[in-house]
Protein backbone atom coordinates (compact mmCIF):
# COMPACT_ATOMS: atom_id res chain seq x y z
CA UNK A 1 0.00 0.00 0.00
CA UNK A 2 0.99 3.37 -0.86
CA UNK A 3 1.97 6.38 1.64
CA UNK A 4 -1.55 8.11 1.42
CA UNK A 5 -0.33 11.63 0.84
CA UNK A 6 1.20 10.36 -2.33
CA UNK A 7 -0.76 10.79 -5.79
CA UNK A 8 -0.97 7.79 -7.68
CA UNK A 9 0.10 7.31 -11.28
CA UNK A 10 -1.30 4.00 -13.05
CA UNK A 11 0.26 2.65 -16.00
CA UNK A 12 -1.00 -0.10 -18.15
CA UNK A 13 2.21 -1.29 -20.46
CA UNK A 14 4.42 -1.36 -18.11
CA UNK A 15 7.48 -2.42 -19.98
CA UNK A 16 11.68 -1.93 -19.58
CA UNK A 17 10.86 1.13 -22.36
CA UNK A 18 8.83 3.99 -21.95
CA UNK A 19 6.05 2.51 -19.75
CA UNK A 20 8.84 1.56 -16.72
CA UNK A 21 10.54 4.64 -17.13
CA UNK A 22 7.45 7.41 -17.05
CA UNK A 23 6.71 4.84 -13.84
CA UNK A 24 9.89 5.93 -12.77
CA UNK A 25 9.90 9.55 -13.18
CA UNK A 26 6.57 10.03 -11.42
CA UNK A 27 7.73 8.01 -8.75
CA UNK A 28 10.96 10.41 -8.21
CA UNK A 29 8.04 12.82 -8.66
CA UNK A 30 6.55 12.23 -5.42
CA UNK A 31 3.81 9.68 -6.73
CA UNK A 32 2.94 6.11 -5.68
CA UNK A 33 3.51 4.49 -9.33
CA UNK A 34 1.19 0.86 -9.86
CA UNK A 35 2.50 -0.93 -12.66
CA UNK A 36 0.38 -2.89 -14.63
CA UNK A 37 1.84 -5.26 -17.47
CA UNK A 38 0.50 -8.75 -19.27
CA UNK A 39 2.90 -10.94 -18.55
CA UNK A 40 6.77 -11.36 -17.14
CA UNK A 41 6.74 -11.35 -13.02
CA UNK A 42 9.96 -11.08 -12.79
CA UNK A 43 10.42 -8.34 -15.20
CA UNK A 44 7.77 -6.72 -13.51
CA UNK A 45 9.50 -7.00 -9.81
CA UNK A 46 12.76 -5.61 -11.24
CA UNK A 47 11.11 -2.40 -12.35
CA UNK A 48 9.26 -2.33 -8.88
CA UNK A 49 12.35 -3.22 -7.09
CA UNK A 50 14.35 -0.30 -9.32
CA UNK A 51 12.40 2.42 -8.14
CA UNK A 52 12.25 1.49 -4.57
CA UNK A 53 15.78 1.47 -4.65
CA UNK A 54 15.91 5.24 -5.89
CA UNK A 55 13.84 6.01 -3.03
CA UNK A 56 10.41 5.85 -4.92
CA UNK A 57 7.02 4.19 -4.18
CA UNK A 58 5.49 1.15 -6.43
CA UNK A 59 3.93 -1.70 -6.55
CA UNK A 60 2.98 -3.75 -9.98
CA UNK A 61 -0.11 -6.18 -11.23
CA UNK A 62 -0.26 -8.84 -13.90
CA UNK A 63 -3.34 -8.00 -16.12
CA UNK A 64 -4.00 -9.29 -19.64
CA UNK A 65 -5.81 -6.31 -20.86
CA UNK A 66 -7.64 -8.08 -22.95
CA UNK A 67 -9.74 -9.70 -20.76
CA UNK A 68 -13.09 -8.40 -20.03
CA UNK A 69 -13.25 -7.07 -16.16
CA UNK A 70 -9.47 -6.77 -15.74
CA UNK A 71 -8.47 -3.17 -16.44
CA UNK A 72 -11.95 -2.21 -14.24
CA UNK A 73 -10.88 -4.90 -11.46
CA UNK A 74 -7.20 -2.91 -11.04
CA UNK A 75 -9.09 0.73 -11.30
CA UNK A 76 -11.54 -0.25 -8.32
CA UNK A 77 -9.07 -1.66 -6.50
CA UNK A 78 -5.99 0.66 -6.77
CA UNK A 79 -8.52 3.30 -5.65
CA UNK A 80 -9.56 1.32 -3.05
CA UNK A 81 -6.80 -0.33 -1.45
CA UNK A 82 -3.78 2.22 -2.53
CA UNK A 83 -5.19 5.59 -3.49
CA UNK A 84 -6.82 8.08 -5.77
CA UNK A 85 -5.52 7.72 -9.22
CA UNK A 86 -4.00 11.48 -10.28
CA UNK A 87 -2.64 10.05 -13.09
CA UNK A 88 -2.95 7.26 -15.87
CA UNK A 89 -0.66 6.31 -18.43
CA UNK A 90 -1.98 3.74 -21.54
CA UNK A 91 1.21 2.54 -22.82
CA UNK A 92 -0.36 -1.16 -24.44
CA UNK A 93 0.65 -1.35 -27.69
CA UNK A 94 -1.01 -2.93 -30.84
CA UNK A 95 1.44 -3.90 -33.00
CA UNK A 96 1.33 -7.11 -34.49
CA UNK A 97 3.93 -6.97 -37.27
CA UNK A 98 3.96 -6.11 -40.89
CA UNK A 99 1.24 -8.58 -42.25
CA UNK A 100 -0.84 -8.36 -45.75
CA UNK A 101 -4.31 -8.26 -45.98
CA UNK A 102 -4.99 -11.22 -46.73
CA UNK A 103 -2.36 -12.91 -44.23
CA UNK A 104 -4.41 -10.91 -41.54
CA UNK A 105 -7.00 -13.43 -39.88
CA UNK A 106 -9.96 -12.15 -38.34
CA UNK A 107 -8.97 -12.54 -34.97
CA UNK A 108 -5.79 -10.89 -35.13
CA UNK A 109 -6.77 -8.02 -36.40
CA UNK A 110 -9.20 -7.66 -34.11
CA UNK A 111 -6.84 -8.25 -30.81
CA UNK A 112 -4.79 -5.10 -32.23
CA UNK A 113 -8.59 -3.23 -31.67
CA UNK A 114 -8.92 -4.50 -28.50
CA UNK A 115 -5.43 -3.59 -26.92
CA UNK A 116 -4.93 -0.67 -28.91
CA UNK A 117 -8.76 0.70 -28.74
CA UNK A 118 -10.77 -1.12 -27.14
CA UNK A 119 -8.74 -1.01 -23.85
CA UNK A 120 -8.32 2.51 -23.63
CA UNK A 121 -12.56 3.07 -23.79
CA UNK A 122 -12.42 0.50 -20.98
CA UNK A 123 -9.99 2.43 -18.61
CA UNK A 124 -11.69 5.59 -19.31
CA UNK A 125 -14.85 4.11 -18.66
CA UNK A 126 -13.78 2.43 -15.22
CA UNK A 127 -11.60 5.56 -13.99
CA UNK A 128 -13.07 8.85 -15.55
CA UNK A 129 -15.60 8.82 -13.04
CA UNK A 130 -13.47 9.12 -9.67
CA UNK A 131 -11.35 12.28 -11.93
CA UNK A 132 -14.71 13.71 -12.35
CA UNK A 133 -15.74 13.76 -8.90
CA UNK A 134 -12.52 14.88 -7.64
CA UNK A 135 -12.26 17.70 -10.10
CA UNK A 136 -15.51 19.28 -8.51
CA UNK A 137 -13.21 19.69 -5.66
CA UNK A 138 -9.41 19.80 -6.21
CA UNK A 139 -6.96 18.57 -8.36
CA UNK A 140 -7.54 17.82 -11.92
CA UNK A 141 -7.13 14.12 -13.38
CA UNK A 142 -4.60 13.39 -16.10
CA UNK A 143 -5.11 10.84 -18.57
CA UNK A 144 -1.73 10.26 -20.90
CA UNK A 145 -2.07 8.25 -23.91
CA UNK A 146 1.33 6.30 -26.19
CA UNK A 147 0.45 6.45 -29.97
CA UNK A 148 2.11 5.91 -32.94
CA UNK A 149 3.08 7.09 -36.42
CA UNK A 150 0.12 4.50 -37.29
CA UNK A 151 -2.25 7.28 -35.61
CA UNK A 152 -2.12 9.79 -37.96
CA UNK A 153 -0.39 7.59 -41.07
CA UNK A 154 -1.56 4.31 -42.44
CA UNK A 155 1.01 2.26 -44.29
CA UNK A 156 1.46 -1.14 -46.01
CA UNK A 157 0.93 -4.00 -43.93
CA UNK A 158 -0.64 -2.16 -40.80
CA UNK A 159 -4.24 -3.04 -41.66
CA UNK A 160 -4.60 -4.15 -37.91
CA UNK A 161 -1.98 -1.46 -36.18
CA UNK A 162 -3.35 1.58 -37.95
CA UNK A 163 -7.08 0.66 -37.58
CA UNK A 164 -5.91 0.59 -33.66
CA UNK A 165 -3.74 3.24 -33.14
CA UNK A 166 -5.94 5.94 -35.39
CA UNK A 167 -9.53 4.33 -33.11
CA UNK A 168 -7.61 5.51 -30.33
CA UNK A 169 -6.22 9.06 -31.50
CA UNK A 170 -9.94 9.66 -32.30
CA UNK A 171 -11.00 8.19 -29.23
CA UNK A 172 -9.23 10.67 -27.30
CA UNK A 173 -10.00 13.82 -29.34
CA UNK A 174 -14.02 12.45 -28.11
CA UNK A 175 -13.12 11.81 -24.63
CA UNK A 176 -11.32 15.39 -24.70
CA UNK A 177 -14.72 17.40 -26.08
CA UNK A 178 -16.67 15.77 -23.14
CA UNK A 179 -14.40 15.95 -20.42
CA UNK A 180 -11.97 18.23 -20.87
CA UNK A 181 -14.68 20.82 -19.45
CA UNK A 182 -15.18 18.38 -17.03
CA UNK A 183 -11.43 18.67 -15.42
CA UNK A 184 -10.02 15.71 -16.99
CA UNK A 185 -6.94 16.29 -18.79
CA UNK A 186 -6.11 13.86 -21.90
CA UNK A 187 -2.66 14.20 -23.79
CA UNK A 188 -2.62 11.90 -26.79
CA UNK A 189 1.57 11.45 -27.53
CA UNK A 190 2.65 10.08 -30.86
CA UNK A 191 5.60 8.79 -30.73
CA UNK A 192 7.06 9.37 -34.37
CA UNK A 193 10.47 7.30 -33.84
CA UNK A 194 11.79 4.03 -32.85
CA UNK A 195 12.16 3.43 -29.52
CA UNK A 196 15.06 1.96 -27.44
CA UNK A 197 12.72 -0.29 -25.97
CA UNK A 198 14.23 -3.83 -25.01
CA UNK A 199 10.39 -5.32 -24.38
CA UNK A 200 9.05 -4.10 -27.71
CA UNK A 201 11.62 -3.09 -30.69
CA UNK A 202 14.18 -5.40 -29.21
CA UNK A 203 12.63 -8.55 -29.69
CA UNK A 204 11.31 -7.21 -32.77
CA UNK A 205 15.04 -7.03 -33.76
CA UNK A 206 16.26 -9.94 -31.70
CA UNK A 207 20.13 -9.82 -32.67
CA UNK A 208 20.12 -6.88 -34.91
CA UNK A 209 18.79 -4.19 -32.27
CA UNK A 210 22.28 -3.27 -31.24
CA UNK A 211 23.25 -2.88 -35.43
CA UNK A 212 19.81 -1.14 -35.66
CA UNK A 213 20.77 1.34 -33.13
CA UNK A 214 23.91 2.48 -34.45
CA UNK A 215 22.87 2.48 -37.68
CA UNK A 216 20.30 5.32 -36.45
CA UNK A 217 23.53 7.04 -35.38
CA UNK A 218 24.26 9.61 -32.23
CA UNK A 219 20.95 10.11 -30.79
CA UNK A 220 18.86 8.32 -33.29
CA UNK A 221 16.39 6.33 -31.28
CA UNK A 222 13.71 8.12 -28.70
CA UNK A 223 15.45 6.93 -25.41
CA UNK A 224 12.50 6.20 -22.41
CA UNK A 225 14.39 8.04 -19.50
CA UNK A 226 14.09 11.05 -21.74
CA UNK A 227 10.58 10.92 -23.37
CA UNK A 228 9.68 10.54 -19.68
CA UNK A 229 10.26 13.86 -18.89
CA UNK A 230 7.47 15.17 -21.64
CA UNK A 231 5.25 12.40 -19.83
CA UNK A 232 5.75 14.22 -16.44
CA UNK A 233 5.30 17.66 -17.88
CA UNK A 234 2.00 17.57 -19.85
CA UNK A 235 0.97 15.91 -16.10
CA UNK A 236 1.95 18.66 -14.36
CA UNK A 237 0.08 21.73 -16.84
CA UNK A 238 -2.22 24.32 -15.07
CA UNK A 239 -5.34 23.98 -16.76
CA UNK A 240 -5.12 27.66 -18.59
CA UNK A 241 -2.35 25.52 -21.00
CA UNK A 242 -3.76 22.12 -21.58
CA UNK A 243 -1.81 20.49 -24.18
CA UNK A 244 -3.64 17.58 -26.28
CA UNK A 245 -1.49 16.38 -28.68
CA UNK A 246 2.17 16.23 -29.19
CA UNK A 247 4.51 14.33 -30.83
CA UNK A 248 8.10 13.09 -30.48
CA UNK A 249 10.90 12.00 -32.84
CA UNK A 250 14.73 12.04 -32.94
CA UNK A 251 16.26 15.01 -33.91
CA UNK A 252 17.37 13.02 -37.44
CA UNK A 253 14.01 11.61 -38.35
CA UNK A 254 11.74 13.49 -41.09
CA UNK A 255 8.65 13.95 -39.64
CA UNK A 256 5.51 11.68 -40.63
CA UNK A 257 4.12 14.13 -42.04
CA UNK A 258 7.01 14.77 -44.71
CA UNK A 259 8.04 11.66 -45.39
CA UNK A 260 10.57 11.28 -48.20
CA UNK A 261 10.41 14.75 -49.71
CA UNK A 262 13.04 16.10 -52.24
CA UNK A 263 16.55 15.80 -51.09
CA UNK A 264 16.71 19.42 -52.07
CA UNK A 265 14.10 20.75 -49.29
CA UNK A 266 15.50 17.96 -46.78
CA UNK A 267 17.26 19.47 -44.45
CA UNK A 268 17.83 16.63 -42.54
CA UNK A 269 20.51 14.86 -44.73
CA UNK A 270 22.61 18.35 -44.70
CA UNK A 271 24.90 19.31 -41.85
CA UNK A 272 24.02 22.33 -39.45
CA UNK A 273 26.47 24.38 -41.72
CA UNK A 274 25.15 23.54 -44.91
CA UNK A 275 21.44 24.36 -43.42
CA UNK A 276 22.68 27.82 -42.63
CA UNK A 277 24.97 28.83 -45.55
CA UNK A 278 21.21 27.80 -47.28
CA UNK A 279 19.30 30.37 -45.44
CA UNK A 280 22.16 32.76 -45.87
CA UNK A 281 21.98 32.71 -49.57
Amino acid sequence: MSDSRKPVFLVFGAGAGIGGNVAARFAAGGYHAVLARRSDEEGLQRLVAQIEKAGGSASGALVDASEDGSIEELVERTERDIGPIDTALYNLGAQIGNRALLDTPHRTFELGWRLGCFGLFRLSHALFPYMVERARVGRHGTLLVTSATAAVRGNAGQHSHAAAMGGRRMLCQTLNAEFGPQGVHIAHIVVDGSVNAPDTLGKLLGDKFEAYKALKGNEGVVEPVDVAETYWNLAQQPRNCWTHEIDIRPWTDVPWWNDNPPSATNTSLRSPKQVQGSQED
